[in-house]
């Protein structure tokens, strides 16, 4: 799955006597931003897709989550906190959203979820994943497709190592009994 989505930024740098160390600070950033960009929009899109469960507002929210992290002032120890903080906001923004009054009015079952394999054949374990409650779909989400072990899923769900354990656990037997219904 590729995002191609891409974020319009109109930034207009002014370059005078005194703001050259400005500049240089400036186009750095941007140097950054779009290399991180590259780096984490499909994954990120990956996660809000598969949140969100249609294409234009998984795209809305990749697009928000990464202008906050452009027009974020917070400095980041090193590439895996960034990340980290990139999924925790695009989840948390796609939750709240979730929550809005109108969105629970819609019916969102009737929407196929493909995170993995996007414009591809459909993945049936993804599919299944995302049937999973939220808590276990989480979880699998960020430890089998994002990579991060389970004392890193524990700091960015706010819960206890042997908790996300349980949720992976019980998550596995649950898509072993759909496997073998199959």
């Amino acid at each position: 799955m590729n995002y191609t989505g891409r974020i319009n930024m109109n930034i207009a740098y002014v370059k005078d006597n005194n703001s050259s160390a400005e500049l240089s600070y400036c186009i750095s950033k941007e140097e950054t931003f779009t290399r991180i960009y590259y780096e984490y929009a499909d994954d990120i899109y990956r996660l809000c897709y598969s949140f969100m469960k249609n294409e234009s507002d998984a795209e809305d929210v990749t697009q928000e989550t990464f202008m906050k992290y452009y027009t974020s002032d917070k400095e980041f120890d090193n590439e895996k906190h960034i990340k980290a903080w990139l999924i925790v906001t695009a989840s948390n923004h796609c939750k709240n959203l979730l929550k809005h009054w109108w969105r629970k009015r819609k019916d969102l079952e009737g929407y196929f979820v493909n995170a993995c394999t996007y414009n591809s054949e459909p993945d049936e374990m993804m599919e299944l994943v995302m049937k999973l409650p939220e808590k276990y779909k989480t979880a699998v989400f960020l430890y089998y497709y994002e990579g991060y072990d389970t004392n890193e899923i524990a700091k960015l769900l706010g819960k206890p190592a042997p908790t996300v354990r349980s949720y992976l656990q019980k998550a596995r037997k649950l898509l072993k009994n759909e496997l073998d219904n199959c």
